[in-house]
């Protein structure tokens, strides 16, 4: 079944007719997904790739239909009032690609998205994609990159970094193995869905055996995730890779959302407590196909 998207599902992309919303648009409509309409404001009456193009989210509802997912491509200080125009007309899953989005306004868009039962992806975040059924935002690149690299299966992998979800994604195929979902939640220090809330998802999907977490230091995701573990609100096998073993208190690695502050955060402490619950925490990025090939192996000798 996978999660948040399926081929089914009603996307419109706003701020379409921008440079990395044209590319992008032809990224997901090459690889199948079903983007129904765009809008960029004063671009009305015109289409992308055969995609209709209106002046307002309302406008695009009216003429073409409900929207299940936006995603949402335009300059970041313009991303919350994308975002709270999308709310407004319904719209359900919000996938915000920009980064540099003022974390005030992310604050004001999590408020909303509470109060309608939205959920949003993001910012600073590549997207996500279930193999063979839809890709969005710009995970892929090319659309036979994207049928390439990520392959339908039991997997479920949520990263904080954006290489990286490719990476992992690669490596699992390249080992046979395929995924339900991919998702980046975003490099950001305050993001939508995290990655408690995206395993939490794949526990209750039908398709995802398993799941493969990237953490980084920085935050309290991993840890808030080893805590639903605990609590077997998530009891499917989880391995886990932390970036950012050599940092020091008070460093940025890699982006916005991973600095460490004494020891909150930090690799010891992701490690440590991920470890506690019965994660299987490995040391490469490469040891993540072997973790799970050995997980398969004693899996059939148990039947």
């Amino acid at each position: 079944m996978a999660i948040l998207v399926s081929e089914n599902s009603r996307v419109l992309v706003q701020g379409i007719t921008g440079r990395e919303g044209m590319v992008r648009t032809q990224l997901m409509k090459d690889y199948g997904t079903n983007v129904v309409s765009g809008v960029t404001p004063g671009k009305g009456g015109s289409a992308i790739y055969g995609v209709p193009v209106f002046d307002s989210m309302e406008e695009a509802c009216e003429k073409e239909g409900p929207v299940d997912i936006s995603v949402i491509f335009v300059p970041a200080s313009l991303v919350k009032n994308a975002a709270l125009e999308a709310m407004d007309a319904g719209v359900k899953l919000l996938v915000i690609v920009p980064d540099r989005v003022p974390i005030f306004d992310v604050l004001e868009i999590a408020s909303v998205a509470e109060k309608k039962n939205a959920k949003f992806i993001g910012p600073n975040t590549l997207g996500l994609i279930s193999p063979g059924k839809a890709v969005l935002g710009m995970i892929g690149g090319k659309a036979e990159t994207a049928r390439e690299w990520f392959r339908p299966g039991t997997i479920g992998v949520s990263s904080r970094s954006g290489g990286m979800t490719s990476a992992i994604a690669f490596y699992l195929t390249q080992y046979g193995f395929g995924q339900s979902t991919i998702i980046h939640v975003g490099g950001d220090a305050v993001v939508g869905l995290s990655h408690p809330e995206v395993m939490e998802l794949f526990e209750h999907d039908d398709q995802t055996e398993m799941m493969v977490m990237f953490g980084e230091i920085g935050t309290t995701q991993e840890e808030r995730a080893a805590d639903l573990i605990e609590k077997k609100k998530i009891n499917k096998p989880v391995i886990a890779y932390i970036g950012g073993k050599a940092a020091k208190s008070g460093t940025r690695f890699s982006h916005a959302g991973a600095i460490v502050e004494g020891t909150r955060g930090s690799y010891e402490s992701k490690t440590k407590r991920l470890s506690e619950v019965g994660v299987r925490v490995v040391d490469s990025i490469l040891d993540i196909p072997k973790a799970v090939q050995e997980y398969k192996k004693v899996k059939r000798r148990k039947k």
